[in-house]
């Protein structure tokens, strides 16, 4: 039985009242009376609204099914849809051109394009080391990954390795960095006169790249630069390994990395339960004090893990120059959907849970207010919020936040807002969600899985869709992902707040990575997300190849490249006369995906996996892998290219398979053979029961098998 103390009408679980009055609260000047009214006449007053949007989220769909079901076997008119959606409301027109108006941005989000990592905020470590992937070892990233086109040689360090990870380093730093009539692998001495870098008593080509030193300028502990934005440290140290072989001591080139992170309360995390949230807020908390820590063993030796500082250097004029050590760090909430038991309102109903993270999260980022050398320089708080649909849902997200703001005695617009671009409704309406929250957008993302998820969901009547790298091909991808930029910049987001593309899953892929990945810069957008820190360096050199800002100023010069029209085009399949053996093939490959995240999920409580795909390639998973898998299964259940017995039976043969990969995991229990357990079953009802789940989310199926294993386990 849950120990709850009644706050205001509000019957909250004890160990997150106590996390709120004896952590989060102190230090920031609010009353715990203050807070708990404020809160409780939040959700008084906005939890109502939040379900009559979920409600009308319903509603559209059913109108939208019908319309499919009226339509069914006729040649899709595209005139007629639109005009429908028009109709219902669903798609709305354009207003007049306009700006963000967001003030306060810090230059990390405004003026520095660079990589984003994102981590679930549940597990201390791997926040820490997001954080602190501001500074990456590119020799690290080149000699620990396949970047070079092979992987590391098993045992000890290869000296052979080594001079090859040094050579591509100094190619790097020749690209961006030359030097007339020399080269840096040439070079025996970097130092400083007079405020200038010489090498080997030559200049660089383009002096301007020089930010400053650390150290003696006649012989420097390190070297400065900056191209497009981001620095480039050059470590000197003769007593290193590798620094005492390089005939110029260079033991370390490291680069500017992660120059923004989203510590994740959503997608990556399992947070079911008051215990849950508590250890979410816990180490948000850490990281706004600045006191978060992480104990890991590694080498056999017992360590600590804590916030990076800051860096410090000597500016070419001689002053003093400080740049951050850490991440600029946003936190995602939930969405609108869903609701925790943490906390019950006066009829004994859990709360929307994105109310509860609007409060305590912006309550906990006011500790970043008041510290000197902290996350925000500007005095911003920054919060992703997803799964929105449509303008009139961005509109209640601001809403929520000014009433934060008001009870938190913040000034309006404090917070500043990621949307991500991730359903439909949201996607071609995306000029008028921006204008919806213009004083707070800092953020807009694309979301190609989620994104996806939604549209089989939405078109779920409109027939079955295409297999799934098919539908990465059809029109409508290459509409949203321009749209998004396009949209983005007409809204005045340049030089003011991110434009960002999705992640790289493929975390062992990192020279696949560095071929395609350069897209996203080339496409405009000033981040993308990418798996680790080691990604985040070597996903770093592709904006020192390419300028994002003359990129952004070009395409503003060529207008819109994507329209609504493209966007509306559905990816069902056009040739659907699909072998029994490519049906089953499919069908297998989301089975295994599902499995392999959804039984660590269940039973673990992990939101985040790398999870070995049926060809046992490490895959990340999350919430929104899971809701393309489990969704493409489902539509294809429904138009009958397999039966209820052939996708058990593929689910069954998958289980077996997931449990052959997680063999070695001491914690794993078994699906097979009696495909009995509450792991199978919550894996079974995202596909069987999928076609019922609000736009075809998962969460309502995880949490409520999640919360039937804890209490099991406390039974």
């Amino acid at each position: 039985m849950v120990e709850r103390i009644e706050k205001h009408g509000l019957q909250v679980a004890a160990e997150l009242a106590r996390f709120v009055e004896d952590k989060a609260l102190p230090g920031t000047g609010v009353a715990a009376d203050d807070f708990w009214s404020g809160f409780a006449a939040l959700v008084t007053d906005l939890a109502p609204k939040n379900k009559a949007f979920l409600d009308r989220r319903d509603e559209l769909q059913s109108q939208i099914d019908e319309w499919h079901i009226r339509h069914r076997n006729q040649p899709h008119d595209h005139e007629a849809y639109k005009q429908f959606l028009s109709e219902i409301g669903y798609l709305v027109e354009d207003g007049p051109d306009f700006e963000i108006e967001t003030t306060n941005i810090d230059p990390e989000i405004a003026l520095v394009p660079g990589p984003q990592l994102v981590v679930p905020i549940t597990n201390a470590r791997y926040a820490l080391n997001a954080a602190n992937a501001r500074w990456g070892s590119l020799y690290d990233a080149l000699y620990g990954t396949d970047a070079m086109g092979t992987p590391p040689p098993p045992g000890g360090y290869d000296r052979g390795r080594g001079a090859r990870v040094v050579a591509r380093a100094r190619v790097f730093l020749d690209s961006f960095f030359p030097l007339d009539g020399t080269s840096h692998a040439d070079v025996r001495r970097y130092h400083v006169q007079d405020g200038a870098l010489l090498v080997d008593d030559r200049p660089l080509a383009d002096p301007s790249k020089f930010a400053g030193y650390r150290g003696n300028p006649k012989a420097p502990d390190a070297i400065l630069l900056r191209n497009n934005g981001l620095h480039v440290e050059l470590i000197f140290d003769r007593a290193h390994f590798i620094g005492c072989r390089d005939q110029a001591l260079l033991a370390d080139v490291r680069i500017e990395s992660a120059v923004s992170a989203i510590m994740d309360c959503e997608d990556s995390v399992a947070c079911v339960d008051a215990e849950d949230k508590v250890l979410a807020y816990s180490n948000w908390l850490g990281l706004m004090q600045g006191t978060l820590e992480a104990k890991l063993d590694k080498g056999g030796k017992s360590l600590t893990r804590r916030l990076a500082d800051d860096r410090s250097f000597t500016a070419p004029d001689g002053s003093a120059l400080t740049l951050k050590g850490r991440a600029l760090m946003w936190i995602r909430n939930v969405g609108h959907l869903m609701t925790n038991p943490a906390i019950l309102d006066a009829q004994g109903n859990e709360i929307p849970e994105g109310l509860m993270d609007a409060a305590i999260t912006t309550l906990i980022g006011m500790h970043d207010l008041t510290r000197d050398s902290g996350n925000s320089v500007h005095g911003s708080i920054y919060i992703v919020k997803p799964k929105m649909h449509g303008p009139d849902e961005v509109a209640f997200t601001d809403e929520i936040f000014t009433r934060v703001e008001t009870f938190l005695g913040l000034p309006q617009y404090t917070v500043k807002i990621g949307v991500m671009d991730e359903e439909r409704r949201t996607s071609v309406n995306l000029k008028e969600c921006i204008r919806a929250a213009k004083h707070r957008v800092a953020f807009i993302n694309t979301g190609f899985l989620d994104r996806t998820g939604d549209e089989i969901h939405t078109s779920m009547e409109a027939g079955p869709f295409s297999r799934k790298d098919f539908i990465k091909r059809k029109a409508w991808i290459g509409g949203y992902e321009n749209q998004n930029v396009d949209i983005g910049l007409e809204c005045g987001l340049s030089g003011k707040a991110q434009i960002g593309k999705g992640m790289w899953a493929m975390p062992d892929k990192m020279a696949a990575m560095m071929e395609q990945k350069i897209e996203h810069p080339k496409s405009g957008a000033n981040c993308a997300w990418v798996p680790s820190p080691t990604a985040a360096t070597l996903h770093a050199l592709h904006y020192h190849m390419v300028d994002v800002f003359a990129v952004q100023d070009q395409l503003k010069a060529g207008g819109r490249r994507a329209f609504v029209d493209t966007l509306l085009d559905i990816p069902t399949a056009s040739y659907r006369k699909w072998s029994d053996e490519q049906i089953v093939k499919e069908v297998e490959n989301n089975a295994q995906g599902i499995l392999g995240y959804v039984v660590r999920w269940v039973d673990q409580g992990v939101g985040c996996s790398k999870v070995p795909d049926i060809n046992d390639v490490g895959l990340m998973e999350d919430r929104a892998t899971c809701r393309i898998s489990s969704q493409h299964i489902a539509n294809w259940l429904h138009h009958g290219v397999i039966s209820h017995d052939a996708a058990m039976a593929a689910m069954k043969k998958m289980a077996e398979v997931v449990d052959r990969q997680n063999a070695d995991d001491p914690a794993y229990r078994p699906m097979a053979p009696d495909f009995d357990g509450i792991a199978f079953q919550a894996a079974c009802d995202l596909v069987f029961k999928g076609r019922e789940q609000p736009s075809g989310y998962t969460e309502p199926v995880l949490h409520q098998r999640r919360l039937e294993l804890k209490a099991s386990q406390a039974s």
